[in-house]
């Protein structure tokens, strides 16, 4: 008995050593962010980011002032969405799903404990907003015009082409930078960036290692060294940029949060990361919808919305300046788009914007019309006709 009792001991201290050990090599080796990114996913049974895990990090607060809500249609859910809606909704986790038609709600809906006020992360349709917030710095002459070089604010960067690298490059996707967008492996940069504490101390890993401005690569490490030029041409935070320029006057109904790295440093995840419920989040495709007017107001530039939405590359008509482009049944729309399945849909010939948040999303292309992503958007003319 004695030597099964000294056994476990044994195997106990050997445990915590190798433990302790395993500790030290994470900090030894810089991926000591893996601690963190196992506390707050696996530990909270996840194996990815999620809806609600702007709870664990530090957070900016995007201020509202005199929130304006939208009004509702004479048809204001009276029409039930179709079943073969309601299974996807059910099947990949939906936590909520609007149609707005002619600037008023026709339908909102939540689940899965979630209401109009619920915050949720939006993940990479922040990269929609940080173009937005670009092109806003731009007109206020922070920045001189698009073409302006990054390391005139950045010089840190690296890489054999870090000279050349342009506003329009990151915006655009296009600026050569070596990159990993790997969202489930512990080592990539891009979880590097999710969970570190010091995203300026990543830029050594980010590299300008390929000619830019020659091709659409979609990588989130354009949009967040974007975000780093911002922050240093104004001195101010994107989060304070955000609510200053669109937040207060587009008239959100709440305060939003934006992901930094820690309050030490409070630099925002620009890729991503930015909570807010989904009635606030169709006001940027309302925004945009209206070429930057907001009741007789000018929030953003007609032109630079028009070269948004515009295809910055002709092998890839997808993309335009941090938002998506498509086409449904002939008719043009653009999107926000996030990480499991986050998207504020456009279709400006009939005046329509779709919400949908939730924690999955299929694999089909969004434009296959058996997807989801098609659904949603074949589901709210159903309600509209």
């Amino acid at each position: 008995m004695q030597n099964v009792t000294k056994f476990f001991k044994w195997l106990g201290i050997s445990l915590a050593f190798l433990i302790v050990l395993l500790i030290i090599l994470l900090y030894v080796f810089r991926v000591d962010y893996i601690l963190k990114g196992v506390y707050v996913t696996y530990l909270h049974g996840h194996n990815t980011a999620y809806l609600s895990d702007y709870k664990h990090f530090d957070n900016h607060t995007i201020h509202h002032q005199s929130g304006n809500s939208w009004p509702k249609s004479n048809s204001y859910n009276q029409k039930p969405i179709n079943d073969s809606l309601k299974a996807i909704h059910q099947r990949l986790s939906s936590v909520a799903y609007l149609v707005i038609h002619k600037d008023s709600l026709v339908l909102e809906e939540y689940y899965q404990g979630y209401t109009d006020s619920s915050l949720s992360n939006s993940f990479s349709m922040a990269k929609s907003m940080v173009s937005s917030i670009l092109g806003k710095v731009i007109e206020l002459g922070y920045i001189k015009d698009i073409n302006q070089k990054v390391k005139d604010f950045v010089p840190e960067i690296t890489g054999p082409y870090a000279d050349s690298v342009t506003f329009r490059n990151l915006v655009s996707m296009s600026s050569g930078m070596k990159w990993e967008e790997a969202y489930y492996d512990p080592f990539s940069i891009t979880t590097r960036l999710y969970f570190d504490k010091n995203i300026i101390g990543a830029l050594e890993a980010m590299p300008i290692d390929y000619t830019p401005g020659q091709s659409f690569k979609y990588q989130s490490g354009d949009t967040q060294l974007l975000g780093i030029a911002i922050q240093r041409a104004t001195k101010k935070s994107l989060s304070e940029l955000l609510s200053e320029h669109f937040w207060i006057p587009m008239q959100a109904e709440h305060d939003a949060l934006w992901q930094v790295d820690s309050k030490k440093h409070g630099i925002e995840k620009a890729y991503c990361c930015m909570a807010s419920n989904a009635k606030d989040f169709a006001r940027f495709g309302k925004l945009y919808l209206q070429k930057g007017n907001w009741n007789g107001q000018t929030l953003l530039d007609s032109t630079y919305i028009q070269q948004s939405l515009t295809p910055v590359f002709n092998d890839s008509p997808q993309y335009g300046y941090g938002w998506w482009l498509g086409r449904y049944k002939d008719k043009p729309y653009f999107y926000m788009d996030g990480h499991l399945g986050q998207f504020v849909i456009v279709v400006p010939e009939d005046d329509l914007i779709i919400v949908r948040l939730g924690n999955q999303m299929d694999e089909l292309v969004h434009q296959n019309p058996k997807s989801a992503f098609y659904n949603f958007i074949d589901a709210a003319y159903q309600l509209i006709e």
